[in-house]
């Protein structure tokens, strides 16, 4: 893009000259008073163009900055994207108008009062900027789009920097935007709004949820929490206690089994929980005890099962709670659930993932969503591995604090940021 500069006694003969020099092609960038109206002197008014080289007419002699003066052209095209807003302000006080850039709103003219001519060109000049800016907005897409056949209309910046700011992966963020451009129709382009509102859409029906079900009669649910250390299992196990004897339609039974027996403060916890709300609880030492638990258990509606926390680089303990499920010979099918915080980067949680897989995974239950801002790892996790969000935990309060997982919930969360009314 080049940058030209004319001059004129009112910001309407600057322009008819650039006109005359440049024709139609010019984006009007910045309109400033630089001489004032003195004795003897007329005022001077200097406005700023930029328009393609290849529109430039051969006419036009082209006055070059000095070489010092000079700035590599994305720099200088950021610049002018930085300050056009300023330059549309300062363009919408000459002409006495409001919210110039995107929406031309002409402030109505009394009635005893007409519009000067020269007042008549500035607004319709300013009319045009909200058209032309999406030129310069393209110029910067080109350079952050993804590598697609098809160029992404402009409305769609503000949707790739929030969805590229969550901290989704970048492949899976240039997929959903072909899927997006594939099937958008291209009436609804026309705007941001529309776009963002189509893309919630897109998002919502990508993310796998686990609807929460209760037991049928006479049989019973057996859900065990994985995870690494410090992500919140045993709280979560507490939650979950409390809501299934407490929150849901009926008061069922619940009983709790404890494989963490490497660390005494979370089986004190567990046992304080299993006091508050009288719940039966069996501690495992050895995987050939886990079956006995499980059937002490059999009066239960619920059996939920807390294990020992461990890096997901430590093979050994996870190798420990898989033989406690290698040697599960009751006929409770177990429900293995990973509990991970979504306050780390998607590689972290895609590694946990990846090294939990060998127990078998069947849902995702995420912790912490209220201490982190970014959400778009989330999705990639559940995009990329296929598996289903059952539960979300937005904070420390028992039960209150975990809610069924929702899809609306968790695009709401990364395109608008958390929001805990919403959950």
């Amino acid at each position: 893009m080049k940058i030209l500069t004319f001059t004129g006694s009112s910001p309407s003969e600057a322009l008819k000259k650039a006109k005359l020099e440049i024709g139609d092609e010019g984006l009007l960038i910045e309109t400033r008073e630089i001489r004032k109206k003195a004795l003897g002197k007329p005022a001077l008014f200097e406005i700023v163009i930029g328009i393609d080289g290849n529109d430039i007419k051969a006419t036009y002699t082209n006055r070059a900055k000095p070489l010092q003066e000079q700035r590599p052209l994305k720099q200088e095209s950021e610049d002018i994207l930085f300050d056009i807003s300023n330059a549309a302000t300062q363009i919408s006080k000459i002409a006495n108008v409001t919210d110039p850039l995107y929406e031309y709103n002409p402030v109505k003219p009394t009635p005893r009062l007409s519009e000067p001519k020269e007042l008549k060109e500035i607004k319709a000049e300013i009319n045009k900027l909200g058209d032309k800016v999406k030129i310069i907005q393209n110029m910067f897409w080109d350079e952050k789009s993804p590598d697609l056949e098809s160029q992404i209309p402009s409305e769609f910046a503000e949707i790739y920097r929030l969805a590229s700011k969550s901290g989704m992966d970048r492949e899976h963020l240039d997929d959903i935007m072909k899927i997006t451009l594939e099937h958008m129709p291209l009436k609804m382009r026309e705007n941001s709004s529309t776009v963002k509102r189509y893309f919630q859409t897109l998002l919502r029906k990508m993310i796998p949820i686990r609807r929460e079900s209760t037991p049928s009669v006479g049989s019973k649910k057996v859900i065990m929490l994985v995870g690494p250390t410090g992500v919140g299992k045993t709280t979560s196990i507490a939650k979950l206690a409390a809501r299934y004897s407490y929150l849901l339609e009926k008061n069922y039974k619940v009983g709790l089994v404890v494989l963490d027996t490497y660390r005494i403060g979370a089986v004190e916890q567990l046992m304080q929980y299993a006091r508050m709300m009288k719940l039966g609880i069996e501690t495992v030492v050895d995987p050939p005890e886990f079956s006995t638990a499980l059937n002490s258990l059999r009066y239960c509606d619920y059996i939920l099962i807390d294990t020992m926390g461990s890096s997901p680089y430590d093979k050994g303990k996870i190798e420990k709670i898989y033989e406690c499920l290698d040697a599960n010979d009751t006929e409770y099918e177990v429900d293995v659930v990973l509990v991970m915080p979504s306050s780390i980067k998607y590689e972290d949680l895609k590694v946990t993932y990846e090294n939990f897989s060998s127990l078998n995974i069947d849902t995702i239950i995420f912790t912490k969503l209220d201490e982190t801002t970014g959400f778009g790892n989330i999705f990639s996790l559940v995009y990329e591995t296929r598996k289903p969000i059952s539960y979300f935990s937005v904070g420390q309060e028992v039960p209150e604090d975990l809610v069924n997982a929702s899809s609306d919930f968790l695009v709401d969360c990364l395109l608008n940021g958390f929001n805990r009314s919403k959950a």
